[in-house]
């Protein structure tokens, strides 16, 4: 286990990286958190906006009573907020937030209204600093993204193929097109730390084919590897059939069943990891508390596939797999731009 002390490499790190985030001397910032955070990342935060010159203030909530049937892991949508008007009116009027929320913010329904107020978002994944520190992000890790989010715009269709068995095809036009790279330097927008993904959340009915997780792929929810194949089967974007012997297929139709949801067997958003610094391996090395996966999301050359909320096609869910597959090829619209895991031409 990694000692939780403040070191002075991770205060220059979080300035440097929001410095990326356009943050200057006086600037209002936010440092939002709850009381089941990595309380180390929230004064680090706090720290480094110091050391900038600008004025931080905190926003800290009680971490809200667990409603769900199973524990809630990966979503991506904190629950900290729960609507309260003027912590949110605070964050929307502030010029950056630190969000650091266990889960974030990126798919809370309160980031609407923030982003509304012109502020610049960056969640700091819930992550132990030694992992951030590796991971700090740079311009070059915005222009490989945007490249990737440019060929996602102008496509129409993503196959995804593995000698494993994956054989899944995605009408992404339509889809709505995003990217993270590590920060954010314009006003009304939202990144995450550590970033380095493509993807994007196609409209209904617009995913089919088969998945098959081989041994090395990753169950990020569980935060864990798997270790014996699992075979899915998606019709129409919701996954119909789970296939495997192993326990691994036995967690998963587990946890989806306990959700009693539908929406929860259904795509979120598709896309690839951009990150060459992020490395596949990593998870093995961290205690579970110390991280949180990001990292495995942005794997350069891993196909990601994420079941649960998606408000492109109107689903909504607290149930939520990130799958991180390895050795895939991803061509759009006949155009390899990811092959047997490895990125292609520019995104190289």
């Amino acid at each position: 286990m990694i000692a939780d002390r403040i070191e002075g490499k991770w205060v220059d790190l979080f300035a440097q990286v929001f410095e990326l985030c356009k943050v200057a001397k006086g600037d209002a910032c936010a440092i939002l958190s709850e009381t089941q955070s990595r309380e180390l990342n929230v004064r680090l935060a706090e720290l480094a906006l110091e050391r900038l010159g600008a004025r931080p203030f905190h926003v800290v909530l009680p971490t809200p009573r667990q409603s769900a049937p199973v524990p809630i892991r990966s979503t991506g949508a904190s629950t900290a907020l729960q609507g309260l008007g003027p912590a949110i009116a605070a964050l929307a009027a502030s010029t950056f937030v630190a969000d650091c929320t266990v889960e974030g913010l990126m798919h809370a329904p309160e980031l609407a209204q923030i982003l509304q107020g012109g502020a610049r978002v960056l969640y700091v994944s819930n992550e132990h600093p030694d992992a951030l520190e590796r991971l700090a992000p740079s311009p070059a890790d915005e222009q490989k993204v945007r490249a990737a989010m440019r060929m996602l715009k102008g496509a129409k269709a993503m196959s995804v193929r593995s000698a494993a068995g994956t054989e899944l095809e995605v009408c992404v036009e339509g889809a709505r097109v995003g990217g993270v790279w590590g920060y954010t330097d314009k006003p009304g927008t939202l990144s995450h730390w550590p970033g380095g993904l493509a993807l994007c959340f196609p409209r209904a009915a617009s995913v089919n084919g088969t998945l098959v997780m081989a041994p090395g792929d990753l169950n990020l929810t569980f935060k864990r590897y798997v270790e014996s194949p699992i075979r899915l089967t998606i019709e129409g974007d919701y996954v119909a059939r789970i296939e495997g012997d192993g326990l691994d297929a036995e967690l998963m139709r587990e946890y989806f069943a306990a959700w009693g949801d539908r929406e929860a067997y259904a795509v979120s958003h598709v896309g690839w990891g951009m990150n060459a610094r992020a490395r596949w391996e990593a998870l093995v090395l961290y205690d579970r508390r110390d991280v949180n996966g990001t990292e495995q999301r942005a794997f350069a050359g891993n196909f990601l596939y994420s079941t649960g909320a998606n408000e492109v096609a109107g689903r909504y869910t607290l149930g939520h797999y990130d799958l991180p597959f390895r050795h895939c090829t991803i061509a759009l619209d006949g155009k390899t731009v990811v092959e047997n895991g490895r990125l292609q031409g520019e995104l190289a």
